[in-house]
This record gives C-alpha cells, structure tokens and sequence, in this order.
C-alpha cells in the first residue's frame, strides 16, 4: 500500500509515493495542515505523524476546522495551499534578484552571530566596514568575553545603539562560552542571551544551511505588501509563509524577499514601475484604486 503525497492529493504535476511504514520527510506538519485545511483526507498513519510533529497541537479532534485554527496560516484554503501564483511570484523574484544572498561577511557561525546583532538598526555595509577591523581583534567567544565593554563600544560605535549592542555581544558570548560552543539549532541558539527568533533563523540558515525563513523588516513589510502574507507581526508572517512554500524553499525566499525589500521595494518609495510583480502585488493592486 502506498499513501499520497501532498502533490497527489492536491493535484499538482509532481506525483510521488512513500512506501507504507515510511513517511517521507518533505510531507511534514505543515504540509499535512495544508492539506487538511484544502480538504484532504487521512489515513490513521498520516494522523499519527501529524500528532507526533506538532506535540501538543494536535491533540483532541483532529478535523479540519480546528486544524484551520491549530495553523495560524491563512484564512482560506488559497491562502494556504502552496499554488501557481506563489510559485509564479518566486520564480520572479528569482529572475529580479538572482544573486540573492547573505551580505554580512563572516568566517565563522559566530562571527555572523555578531554580525546579525550589529545588524539591527545598521545596513550590512557598515556592519562589513566594522566587523573587518573587529574579527582582527575578536573572532571567538572567548576573545569577546575578555574584551572590556568600553573597547567593545569604541568599535562598533559606528554601527548605532553601541552600548546595547555591546551588551548583547558579551551577554551572548558569555553564553556560548557556559554552552561549551557555538549551537548548531534554531532552538539551541535561542537559548543564548539576546539572541531571538529572528537572529537563530538566520544564524541556523546561512551558517548551517537549515531550512528558515528568517523575517526581518524587508521581509515582514515585502510579504505583506505583495499578499503572501497578512499578518501583524513577524511570527505570524514567519507561520503563513512557511505554510505557502515548501520547505526547501525557505532559504532562498528569505533571501528573494530581503533584496526585494532592501533594492525594489523600499518603504517609501516603492520602484513599482519597475517590478515584475506588480500584476500579482496586493499594494500596487491598491495604489491604483486610489
């Protein structure tokens, strides 16, 4: 007996099978709430792995109506299900950004650790200018914890809240240095002082190539903006996208979206005319009622 992806059950051109006894990794919780939100149906086997993958939200019933309500990611069956138009909205992104890619240099996961949190607030231009004089004088945890919070400041001044985000570093490093070294997980990572969601989403994606979307302001305002989100914060946003996409797809649309953001899509003054996007794009949609 063979079960059905989540292609087969929703009708897409890919079709491909798990043999019983085996649940294939791409056919997570998310894809099963997709499909249980458009409609689709069960066997005991797929409830089981759909209970074990989300811990406690799935228990009680488990029927569509509450797995709506369980996701959190979209308020339609459109809004959820991974379709054309999203995959038509990445494929432009693509062609638009092709070079998408982590602009903070680093050598090390901690080294980009310290990068991101100089981020905040700062363009990676300047956080590059600043890190490449830094990393000669600290690269490790240990190099950081020595290092007296005044020197600190005097060297990242430049990058804005200098005195929180020295604080931040020598609170982190300290950390890492009581964990024993660098952690590899999203879960792990946050576990370090000052480091939240966002920071180990990006830290986990770009230094060990897990599977993230990491939302900072490009990436909240651009999604939002265009229709493949409708949140109000960065969680929810981080939930409806990783429900439209699939997994293996997370990396590179965190990326899209962020040099959409950052080179096209700018907060005040949007290049709309020269977007690819504009026919599928919930705000240009709006902007020419007005």
């Amino acid at each position: 007996r063979i079960f059905p992806s989540y292609e087969q059950r929703s009708g897409g051109q890919a079709v491909t099978t798990a043999p019983r006894g085996r649940i294939r990794r791409k056919n997570s919780y998310s894809d099963v709430i997709r499909s249980a939100a458009c409609g689709g149906f069960f066997s005991e086997r797929w409830r089981q792995s759909a209970r074990k993958q989300s811990g406690s939200l799935a228990e009680g019933k488990f029927n569509h109506k509450n797995l709506k309500k369980i996701a959190l990611i979209g308020k339609s069956c459109n809004n959820i299900a991974v379709n054309t138009n999203d995959k038509e909205i990445f494929d432009a992104l693509a062609r638009m950004h092709p070079d998408a890619q982590c602009e903070l240099n680093f050598g090390t996961p901690f080294e980009l650790l310290v990068a991101v949190i100089l981020s905040a607030q700062c363009t990676d231009k300047r956080v590059n200018a600043v890190t490449k004089e830094l990393f000669k004088k600290a690269s490790t945890a240990e190099d950081f914890v020595a290092m007296p919070v005044e020197e600190l400041e005097k060297e990242i001044y430049s990058c804005g809240f200098y005195h929180s985000k020295a604080r931040a570093i020598k609170e982190m490093s300290a950390s890492v240095v009581e964990m024993g070294g660098m952690p590899e997980t999203r879960e792990e990572l946050m576990k370090l002082r000052g480091v939240g969601r966002k920071t180990a989403n990006v830290v986990t994606a770009v230094a060990f190539n897990a599977n993230a979307i990491a939302v900072d302001t490009h990436v909240f305002r651009v999604a939002n903006r265009i229709g493949l989100a409708e949140a109000s914060t960065p969680e929810e946003t981080e939930r409806q996208l990783m429900g439209r996409f699939d997994e293996e797809l997370w990396n590179r649309l965190h990326h899209l979206l962020i040099f959409h953001g950052r080179y096209t899509c700018k907060a005040q003054k949007p290049d709309c005319a020269g977007c690819e996007l504009k026919t599928r794009c919930k705000y240009y949609e709006n902007r020419q009622k007005v």
